[in-house]
């Protein structure tokens, strides 16, 4: 495994590598690598001849009173795992060569970037997009990996490659849970005990949720009730950002399912913000 550190220096590698005939698989992630990202670098290697996992914590995608100084780093045991995977590149970039002096530039997605989460963390979107475009045009992949998890992030960035004509397969890969059906995620670290037993409240509420829909629920509003009904019965959520179904491409509120929505949850538990989705249909005969 080779660790690149220089953006100019990967571009180079990664360049040989397509020039070679060979396809170049990337794996955009924030480190604290748990095996919902190791999912994502398993199925980067099974279709791919060069497999590119990035470790960087981008400040442009937290918020003034977000945290990014808290946010889990644990390098030491990402690179162990990635080892273990015998992918080829790990790249660890710092802000002074991501964001140097003078940089200016932004990559906005208008009306994506403004619902379910980004409602409530604004410009976060925009960072994710400038920073995936950089890794985007430092890498040049055939392929690029995100996990369902964070599925207002995969619709976004699949719009920036179908509008700038990256040519960059959007691969949408399934949601890894704990055995009690807690999605993984890297801020799972900050809960305690207690809020850990609480957090599983999101998936069993999504999972009632879509039981209701193929039962006949369409109506979102009569959804919607019994998804806030149900959250509000764990007494450590503090905070409700959104509950709904929404459009799987507009992420727009639906007012009634039909063919396939997705279920969302944001809330807070502790100081922990946490989200969660499902993928659901309404049956043909609905």
């Amino acid at each position: 495994m080779e660790t690149i550190r220089i953006p100019r220096v990967l571009q180079d590698a990664a360049r040989t590598h397509r020039r070679q005939g060979k396809s170049v698989g990337l794996v955009p992630t924030m480190g604290a690598l748990h095996e919902g990202h190791m999912s994502l670098v398993r199925m980067a290697r099974r279709e791919n001849d060069i497999t590119v996992a990035s470790i960087y914590v981008n400040p442009k995608q937290f918020g003034p009173s977000e945290d990014l100084s808290k946010y889990p780093r644990d390098l030491e045991a990402d690179l162990a795992k990635l080892e273990k995977e015998d992918i080829n590149i790990v790249f660890l970039p710092d802000d002074s060569l991501m964001y140097p002096a003078g940089f200016s530039t932004r990559v906005e997605v208008e009306a994506l970037s403004d619902r379910l989460c980004g409602a409530f963390r604004p410009r976060h979107f925009s960072g994710v997009a400038t920073v995936v475009t950089k890794l985007f045009n430092i890498v040049s992949p055939l392929r690029a990996y995100f996990g369902q998890k964070d599925f207002q992030q995969a619709v976004i960035i699949k719009r920036i490659v179908k509008d700038l004509d990256m040519g960059i397969d959007v691969a949408v890969c399934p949601t890894i849970r704990e055995p009690d059906g807690l999605a993984m995620s890297s801020r799972n670290r900050y809960l305690s005990e207690e809020e850990r037993a609480a957090a599983t409240i999101i998936y069993r509420c999504l999972s009632e949720a879509a039981g209701a829909v193929k039962s006949g629920i369409i109506q979102v509003d009569t959804l919607k009730k019994v998804m806030r009904e149900k959250l509000m019965t764990e007494p450590l959520v503090s905070k409700v950002d959104y509950c709904s179904a929404y459009d799987p491409e507009r992420l727009e509120e639906l007012e009634q399912i039909k063919g396939e929505a997705l279920l969302a949850i944001a809330l807070t538990i502790g100081a922990t913000r946490l989200i969660d989705n499902l993928l659901v249909s309404v049956p043909s005969s609905t």
